[in-house]
């Protein structure tokens, strides 16, 4: 009997050790738009593509990357509504702490709670994996920190990651321009070169959306304008 099978049950592992759900969680999260993540030595820089369903579509209302808390933000990739939910799990997460100590939860707490969450969605029934992969960035106590976390609930600290679609290519692309030196100012110019690497059709601030946090340790989305001054300037 194949792994097959097995595919239909949650909680019930395949003759290989897999659960296969969690498999097809991460195809959903491959078929996404590319997300990638960059930590320099004085901040992180998310960037991801943002592409419309289509052109009648408000581009204002799609938003690919979230605060989660005033040091803290995220971009996805793979399904929009499920990074929601956890946007929001990981804001009360952060508001319970906050609450309790008075302080901005650390970025490693809220990553490893927020991991918690998805990986309960892999042991129990009624229930499916959540089919989205996030890249967490932030700067606390520990200097800027970049984390990836996937549907079966793992997740690691990244210097520089990709996901989504061209996630492999992408990769490649950051190993080659990757310096250990690197200011925010640099990881923002490699992070659009990346995106453009693999980009089909034409770049703009309007397709695409990048969120910085440097050392004054305050997330921000960058607007069009923004974006496409730093496009000029890769150029």
């Amino acid at each position: 009997m194949g792994d097959s099978a097995y595919s239909f049950s949650l909680t019930t592992f395949s003759p290989s050790g897999k659960l296969l759900q969690i498999e097809y969680a991460l195809t959903a999260v491959a078929s996404g738009a590319t997300s990638l993540g960059i930590k320099a030595t004085n901040g992180v820089v998310i960037a991801t593509e943002k592409k419309l369903p289509s052109i009648l579509v408000d581009e204002e209302s799609v938003k690919k990357t979230s605060l989660v808390t005033p040091n803290t933000g995220v971009a996805y990739s793979g399904m929009g509504p499920d990074s929601r939910v956890l946007v929001r799990k990981a804001r009360k997460l952060a508001q319970t702490y906050y609450r309790m100590y008075k302080e901005q939860i650390p970025v490693s707490q809220l990553v490893r709670e927020t991991a918690t969450v998805m990986q309960e969605s892999t042991q129990q029934g009624g229930v499916r994996p959540f089919g989205v992969s996030l890249l967490v960035a932030g700067y606390d106590e520990l200097g800027p920190q970049l984390y990836q976390v996937d549907p079966s609930g793992s997740y690691f600290a990244w210097k520089a990651s990709a996901i989504g679609k061209n996630m492999v290519n992408a990769k490649t692309f950051l190993e080659k321009r990757y310096n250990e030196e690197m200011e925010l100012e640099d990881a923002i110019h490699t992070a659009l070169l990346t995106l453009k690497e693999g980009f089909e059709g034409q770049i703009s601030g309007n397709n695409i959306e990048v969120g910085i946090i440097g050392d004054d340790r305050q997330f921000r989305v960058l607007t069009p304008a923004e974006i496409t001054d730093y496009l000029e300037e890769v150029e």
